[in-house]
């Protein structure tokens, strides 16, 4: 997953110390820390956490320097790990999602990454409290306009490299250039900016799954200890920056962060993906005004020739079946051109077929067609729909929720483009069982009684401090 991005990194000879030793804390200093851990989060006044690769293992992304890393393996003259689901459908990981909640609650004040993999964002964690100090491999920026573009797909390049796509303000349409860092790349000066704020404002700076091997980022978390600010480690392998923090924890950092949740009587919220497409549909009038020639297409929104990785093929079958043949689109851009008489209306029905790494197979979506609609755009607040499908995932405990994001029409061409969003995955964790670090799916019903049932006892339950 994380190793296409490796693979476009320049070429260095020295990548620092890996194959590190890995360190496990016996199970009663382990819970013992776990507990001092939560005070201190509870106590903090300004909480700022530091994360690396260490965070991302449990969502099936290796990680660079432990002992079956990527930098690891390829001086080894190992092969490296293959992939167990595309890049672009990794989920987060518990500690990804209890850092949400930790913003929610108003413990977390800022995060700083050194992750490409995107997963703070797509968990839930505000831009302006996020720097991403390596980049993103999922972003792209206009170096114009500063405008910041989250895909749902891989940027193919990195090192600040221009990519194939262009602003979509009609004022700027500068070229984009991608996030992600290569080698020789200096840190970016915002991102560094606003780390550099935080962790001298920060009583506690929390380190996870990082060696804190890589300078100048390495040595941000010190500048908390000049105003008085404690270090808190959590990483299997040690660090040079060990001798400077308050704490040191040897654990899974999931199983870690799962404790401390538990101790202070949070939950880890689920994860729901919600991915976006469109659906434009234009037509022409024939000469003899008799037909209408028009085209379907399944699209990105991201633009008509980006690609669409969460969808595998669409199938399109009409009403009226005498008239009109289904037909499978298996190739992008998907594509159905057809054509039909000026008075016709009838249904389209589209079958949905997903790939690797979404949670459901497959969905259906039915649309009304009939060419003498001349309805104009209609203006829906995203927010809600998002945040209704979101709630409806939940509730009905598996994907497949569909809903109208925005439609417009334009008439010259005669032109219906209907966004649309869609919950591909639901993740639900259980933060009762993370005995090794793993993620645990939940596959029960996640609204029925077992969950109201543990929630209940944790409102029962009060905090242990």
């Amino acid at each position: 997953m994380s190793l296409g991005y490796a693979e476009k990194l320049s070429y260095i000879e020295d990548v620092g110390n890996v194959g590190m030793t890995e360190f496990f804390d016996p199970h009663h200093v382990l819970q013992e820390k776990i507990e001092q851990l939560a005070k201190m989060i509870q106590k903090s006044k300004h909480l700022v956490v530091f994360t690396g690769a260490g965070i991302s293992t449990s969502c099936g992304i290796p990680d660079f320097r432990g002992p079956k890393g990527i930098w690891t393996l390829q001086r080894e003259g190992k092969p490296l790990p293959g992939a167990s689901l595309p890049f672009h459908r990794a989920m987060p990981s518990i500690t990804h999602m209890a850092l949400v909640e930790f913003e929610k609650a108003g413990f977390l004040k800022f995060v700083i990454s050194q992750n490409v993999d995107g997963l703070h964002l797509r968990s839930g964690i505000p831009r302006e409290k996020l720097a991403e100090l390596h980049g993103n491999s999922f972003m792209e920026t206009c170096p114009s306009c500063g405008v910041e573009y989250l895909r749902d797909f891989e940027v193919e390049t990195i090192g600040l490299k221009e990519t194939s796509r262009r602003c979509s303000d009609i004022k700027c349409g500068t070229k984009l250039k991608d996030t992600v860092l290569d080698w020789e790349d200096a840190l970016p000066a915002k991102e560094m900016l606003s780390a550099e704020k935080h962790c001298r404002m920060a009583d506690l700076v929390l380190c996870l799954g990082t060696s804190l091997q890589i300078t100048p980022a390495c040595n941000l978390p010190l500048k908390c200890l000049r105003g008085g600010g404690k270090i808190v480690i959590v990483n299997l392998q040690k660090t040079p920056k060990d001798n400077k923090a308050s704490l040191v924890i040897r654990g899974f950092v999931d199983k870690v962060i799962t404790g401390v949740m538990d101790l202070l009587n949070m939950r880890i919220p689920p994860y729901i993906r919600i991915d976006l497409f469109q659906i434009i549909i234009t037509e022409s009038v024939s000469a003899d005004k008799r037909y209408v020639n028009w085209t379907l297409r399944v699209a990105s929104i991201h633009g008509l020739k980006t690609p669409l990785p969460f969808i595998k093929s669409v199938e399109v079958s009409f009403s009226d079946t005498h008239k009109f043949k289904p037909a499978v689109l298996e190739i992008q851009p998907f594509n159905l051109k057809r054509r039909t008489g000026t008075e016709e209306a009838f249904d389209i029905m589209l079958k949905l077929n997903f790939g690797d790494g979404c949670g459901c197979q497959s969905t259906q979506l039915n649309i009304p067609f009939g060419f003498k609609d001349t309805t104009n755009g209609i203006d829906l607040d995203k927010n809600t729909i998002m945040q209704k499908l979101r709630e409806k995932g939940i509730q009905d405990s598996s994907p497949g929720q569909i809903a109208v994001l925005e439609r417009k029409s334009m008439l010259c061409p005669k032109k219906n483009i209907t966004a649309y969003a869609i919950v591909t995955n639901i993740k639900v964790f259980d933060s009762d069982s993370s005995s090794n670090g793993d993620v645990k799916r939940l596959t029960g019903n996640i609204n029925g009684t077992e969950t109201s049932r543990k929630r209940s006892k944790r409102r029962k339950r009060k905090s242990r401090f």
